[in-house]
C-alpha cells in the first residue's frame, strides 16, 4: 500500500514539475500553475469527487488549509509534500491568489430543500454557505468530496478543526449525506 502512495505521489509530483517550465515555477503564476493540475486551469477540478474547487475559496480557509499540509497537521499523499517546499509568503500569495478568483458557476437545475440540521451550519459557513473567516464555502462542492471530509470528520482521521470531528460524529451518516447532497446543489 505504501509503495502505491509512494508510485502515486512520484508520478504526480513529476507531472506537476513537467507541466509548468522553470523559470514560471519562480512567481505566485507559476506555483498556481502547479495546483491546476488538480484543482483545474478554469478552477473547476478534473476530479471533482476527489479535488476540491479552490477557485474563490475563503482565503483565510485555503492558508490554514495550506499551513496545516505545510506542518503535518492535515495528511495528503499529494498535498503535504508539496505544501512542505512553500514558504510561509507563498502559502499567503498562493491563499490570496485563489481567494481573488471567481467561483466556477455551474448551472443548477433545481433548488434543493434543506435537510434537518443544516441551519446549524449557518453560524460558521454563513446563510447561502460560501463561507467567511475562518469557515470555507461548501456550497457548490462536490456531493461526494463533501461526503469524503464529513466522514473524515466523523472518524477522527482529519482533526485540524475542533468543532467538526465532534460535529460530525454526532451526527448520523443519513443525515450527513443528506447535508452533502443539499450543499453540493447550491
Amino acid at each position: 500500500m505504501l509503495i502505491r502512495v509512494f508510485s502515486a505521489v512520484s508520478g504526480v509530483m513529476l507531472g506537476l514539475a513537467a507541466a509548468v517550465p522553470a523559470q514560471a515555477q519562480d512567481g505566485i503564476e507559476g506555483k498556481a500553475q502547479l495546483c491546476a493540475v488538480c484543482h483545474g486551469e478554469k478552477g473547476v477540478p478534473p476530479d471533482p469527487k476527489a479535488t476540491p474547487v479552490i477557485w474563490g475559496q475563503q482565503q483565510s480557509y485555503l492558508m490554514k488549509q495550506l499551513r496545516d499540509f505545510r506542518n503535518g497537521e492535515r495528511s495528503s499523499g499529494i498535498m503535504t509534500p508539496l505544501a512542505k517546499g512553500l514558504a510561509e509568503g507563498d502559502l499567503r500569495k498562493l491563499a490570496a491568489y485563489f481567494a481573488a478568483k471567481p467561483w466556477p458557476q455551474r448551472a443548477s437545475t433545481t433548488s434543493p430543500t434543506p435537510p434537518k440540521g443544516i441551519a446549524q451550519c449557518q453560524a460558521c459557513h454563513q446563510p447561502s454557505f460560501e463561507g467567511g473567516p475562518p469557515a470555507p464555502r461548501l456550497a457548490g462542492l462536490s456531493y461526494e468530496y463533501l461526503v469524503q471530509e464529513m466522514r473524515e470528520f466523523a472518524s477522527g482521521e482529519r482533526a485540524n478543526n475542533l468543532d467538526m470531528p465532534g460535529f460530525m460524529r454526532a451526527l448520523p451518516e443519513a443525515e450527513r449525506e443528506a447535508m452533502a447532497r443539499y450543499l453540493s446543489a447550491l
